[in-house]
């Protein structure tokens, strides 16, 4: 199965739209058309898993708690955090190899930060 993901509200356009033109194939669906601005926590992970994609966020404070009650119902297609420090070079790098050379199967419930 193919990754896809989607950005939290408070993303980084430019890393998104730095990744989906290193590899433009990536199915990478914005905040803005997904309806998340201004939704909780909760909210967005349920989109997330609704839609089957993986939710690429800079929250590392409150979305590691939201996301471990969340599966604890519910299944997730996954979270990457991406902290705000790290350069947007690797974290485009990063997303290419997770979206190219991993299968979503493989993200299914599991958090991880980033760089990988």
């Amino acid at each position: 199965m193919t990754v896809r993901f989607q950005a939290d509200a408070d993303f980084n356009q430019l890393i998104l739209l730095g990744t989906v033109r290193r590899e433009p194939n990536i199915d990478f669906q914005t905040a803005l058309a997904a309806g998340l601005e201004g939704r909780s926590d909760e909210q967005v992970l349920t989109v997330a898993a609704r839609e089957g994609r993986i939710l690429v966020t800079h929250d590392q404070k409150t979305m590691p708690r939201h996301f471990a009650d969340f599966i604890a119902f519910q299944t997730s297609p996954g979270v990457l955090i991406v902290p705000q420090h790290l350069p947007m070079a690797t974290v485009v790098d990063d997303l290419a190899l997770i979206c190219l050379a991993s299968d979503a199967g493989e993200w299914v419930n599991r958090i991880r930060f980033l760089p990988i």
